[in-house]
């Protein structure tokens, strides 16, 4: 069984930003498995400006992106394994993978990277009735096709769900000559960042109906058109409010899911509202020297956001395989999110290791406007910062000071909550 020192499992964004920052570290033997045919991982595809600004502080599209890690990552030396697919981790961290050339094979790591990425929410979740006609793509398929295969999915289009991908793709579509006739979101609010909303969608005059849903699929053998329908709080269709569109495409952008079979199958404890891995300060799960990062971690609306954080996993997981991470260990303090935010990024600290300063990142569960970020060191308050708007499709965050943590000695929680005033 052939051995190193860390795994990273994923060479994306965040794959790629970890094992760079491992190796800056003084890391030699580092592996990243790759089950695709090329580094860079979702990247490729995304062949739109607006990656980079604050990692390269220059707009970039998402194969340049990709490519400067790419350059990194072979300066440094770093081994991959491409078109090698993991198909398990012990609790040991003794990963199982295969490919062609060498079939089935073990590798003992000293510390994983967990840095798979995510895959997009089908229709098979949405329970869409209707029969499955041709013509239906979710959009990152769609996207490959487009801008990777050369292959135009349809000429009339609508797009379900208003996440950055299906925004970006309507006006993908529209340049390439089709016609995108809507987009219809169930929520009463967007799931992309604003200015995907103006640059998409608004520059080309492409309709965005909230609170609306596909309730009806015709066509049989080639999609032919769709029926839109009004949603009440609950998201329930409202009889009277259905409207007849003709297409022959539908994409659906409704949700990414992290791709944690691999981190359930080793028992990393999960997060039910992320779908991602608990982690602590260090960007490390429930099983001590296994990391994760990126979109596998929780989904994340910027790539730079991903590198910085897969830059932290790689440092972290340096410092575990040299015996250095739990050598100074504090108290646990947990991390609470409550009323309007969803979740936290990490989920609870050990303010021994923590850094100096600490990001913590989270999206908030409805639209906020004029509100304030409040942070409690227990019962007190201690940040209290206002927002002309906060929406769950941008995600927010707060810097704890590790100074100031440390002056609390009888800390037992942080707890983050959106208040009015």
């Amino acid at each position: 069984m052939r051995s190193y020192d860390i795994v990273v499992i994923g060479g994306g964004p965040a794959g790629l930003a970890a094992a760079a920052s491992a190796r800056k570290e003084g890391i030699d033997s580092i592996l990243i498995l790759e089950r695709d045919k090329e580094l860079g991982g979702i990247l490729n595809q995304c062949i739109h400006n607006g990656f980079g600004l604050h990692t390269f502080q220059e707009e970039l599209t998402g194969p340049e992106y990709a490519g400067r890690f790419i350059d990194i990552v072979k300066e440094l030396g770093i081994p991959y394994a491409l078109h090698t697919m993991v198909m398990g981790i012990s609790r040991e961290k003794v990963v199982t993978a295969m490919n062609r050339e060498e079939g089935m094979f073990q590798i003992q790591a000293g510390a994983v990277i967990l840095a798979m990425g995510c895959r997009e929410r089908s229709r098979g979740a949405l329970n869409i009735p209707g029969y499955r006609p041709a013509g239906i793509f979710s959009a990152g398929t769609a996207q490959r096709l487009v801008n990777m295969e050369g292959c135009m999915p349809g000429r009339e289009v609508v797009i379900l769900g208003s996440g950055d991908i299906g925004l970006i793709m309507a006006r993908r579509m529209t340049l390439e000559g089709a016609k995108v006739k809507v987009v219809a979101e169930l929520m009463p609010y967007s799931g992309g960042l604003k200015r995907n909303i103006v640059q998409c969608l608004d520059d080309y005059g492409i309709p965005l109906k909230l609170c609306h849903t596909v309730v009806d699929i015709r066509g049989k053998e080639r999609l032919q058109g769709i029926t839109l329908a009004q949603v009440d709080e609950k998201g329930r269709p409202i009889p009277g409010t259905q409207e007849e569109y003709s297409c022959d495409t539908l994409l659906l952008s409704v949700g990414l899911i992290p791709e944690n079979e691999l981190s359930r199958d080793m028992g990393v404890e999960m997060d039910p509202v992320t779908s991602g891995p608990v982690v602590n300060e260090s960007l490390e799960t429930s099983i001590p020297g296994v990391f994760a990062c990126g979109n596998v971690l929780h989904v994340h609306d910027l790539v730079d956001y991903v590198s910085q954080e897969a830059g932290r996993a790689g440092t972290n997981a340096a410092a575990f395989v040299r015996g250095e991470l739990h050598k100074d260990s504090g108290r646990t303090i947990r991390i609470i999110a409550t009323e309007g935010v969803r979740y936290t990024v990490p989920r609870y600290i050990d303010d021994a290791r923590m850094e100096r300063l600490l990001t913590v990142r989270f999206r908030v569960g409805a639209v906020f406007r004029d509100s304030y970020i409040s942070v409690y060191y227990n019962d007190e308050r201690v940040m209290h910062r206002k927002k002309r708007i906060m929406a769950p499709g941008e995600m927010e965050e707060v810097v704890l000071q590790k100074e100031k943590t440390a002056s609390y000695p009888d800390l037992e929680r942080i707890t983050i909550k959106i208040e009015k005033e």
